[in-house]
């Protein structure tokens, strides 16, 4: 009987660690900073010219890798749509004073990055399309990141960074649907426009059946992918339907039983363990056959590194740095200026949004390797020095606390 005792409790601690796993948002960041590995490294060995070969496979009207881009990614846009509407009217941006100032950080931090693309790109107008590719920030990277420093960094510092991430995401998904969209179908717009009108009045009726959302979002998605407008954005048209109050009668002490608390808890792991991976292993994947140092220092592949790393860095420390000595907010509680220096810095890592643009910016095999070699350098560079700032700054935290309260 003991025997059998110790033989259960190894596997419940397994499936304990798994679970925290799981339900930690950064491990996601840490999966897909592995992914990403594994397709370049894949993608640059004998097995490389089987796994380009495969992403263009087709799968009835579509390649794989335009399922996985159109249809798959249609999933990680519901849970960006349901995680700003969760945050906008029952979170950390649930009030202008909690959003003012993530919301100039995330606005300068997208503007400037794309001003120093479109300097790099000045003179070349074919590639000037990929101004937004810079421009977003990839939340599950950044707290990849921030997750391996563990209490060096104030939770306040982490939720800032998550709550400025969620509005970039918002900016972004707007980038897309007025840029990055091709010659429209009047009539299928129409159609999309009637099934979101449907949507709506379903919660305006206090309608909560997640299953009839889902079905009417599976077909805006069909109307809104034969559109011209990019498919995914009708992921964030269906979130933004979901009810997050619950119908009368139903106890108030029960939120997480809202139909937009349910479906987000119910997407988080295979969205976080499949779905972003699973974009990420397909479009990481670049072959450095034939690269040389001139092919690092192209127009469009400064632009997005230096847009990434310098771009995000001014931007949103900028706005940060003004609006507090205008005293128009405050510093994340218990962090130092050095430490939201690293998490400015941390910004810069743009991976699975600016991958996304960038395939959508251009069609061209070039240019897309020149957009993957940019956000790899750029993602790397601001990703290690964040860390690295973020290491040495806690120190200098604890030693300045002293005299801060002497003074």
């Amino acid at each position: 009987m003991s025997s059998g005792t110790h033989s259960e409790r190894p596997a419940g601690r397994i499936r304990n660690t798994l679970r925290k796993f799981l339900d930690n948002a950064a491990s996601g960041g840490l999966v897909l900073m592995a992914v990403a590995a594994l397709a370049i490294l894949i993608a640059n060995s004998p097995l490389g010219p089987a796994y380009f070969s495969l992403l263009k496979i087709h799968i009835g009207p579509l390649s794989l890798l335009h399922w996985i881009n159109d249809a798959l990614m249609a999933l990680f846009f519901l849970m960006v749509g349901l995680e700003i509407k969760r945050e906008m009217l029952d979170g950390q941006l649930s009030s202008w004073p909690r959003r003012i100032l993530p919301g100039v950080a995330a606005a300068a931090g997208m503007a400037v990055p794309a001003l120093i693309y479109l300097a790099f790109n000045s003179g070349h107008p074919e590639t000037a399309r990929g101004w937004a590719i810079p421009a977003a920030t990839d939340i599950a990277f950044a707290l990849g990141v921030l997750s391996l420093l563990g209490p060096r960094v104030p939770v306040s510092l982490k939720i800032f960074l998550a709550a400025l991430a969620i509005l970039d995401d918002l900016g972004a998904v707007i980038v897309i649907a007025i840029f990055y969209t091709s010659d429209l179908s009047v009539p299928y717009l129409i159609g999309a426009s009637i099934v979101f009108g449907i949507l709506m009045l379903l919660n305006r009726g206090r309608i909560n059946s997640l299953s009839l959302y889902l079905l009417l979002g599976a077909l805006l998605w069909l109307l809104v992918f034969c559109s011209g407008v990019h498919a995914t954005i009708a992921g964030v048209l269906l979130a933004l339907t979901i009810p997050i109050k619950l119908t009368p009668g139903t106890p108030e002490a029960a939120p997480a039983t809202s139909p937009l608390h349910r479906l987000e808890q119910a997407l988080h792991v295979p969205v976080a363990f499949i779905v972003v991976p699973i974009f990420g292993f397909a479009n990481a994947g670049v072959s450095f056959a034939g690269a040389t140092l001139e092919t690092f220092t192209e127009p469009l592949t400064m632009g997005v590194a230096m847009g990434l790393v310098l771009g995000k860095l001014i931007g949103v420390f900028g706005a940060i740095l003004l609006m507090v000595r205008l005293r128009l907010a405050d510093l994340p509680a218990g962090a130092s200026w050095m430490q939201t220096f690293g998490v400015a810095l941390l910004c810069g890592i743009g991976f699975t949004m600016s991958l996304f643009i960038g395939m959508l910016a251009f069609d061209d095999p070039l240019l897309q390797s020149e957009v993957k070699f940019g956000i790899l350098a750029g993602s790397l560079v601001a990703g290690f020095a964040g860390f690295l700032v973020l290491r040495f700054s806690h120190r200098e935290r604890i030693e300045q606390q002293p005299a801060t309260r002497s003074h």
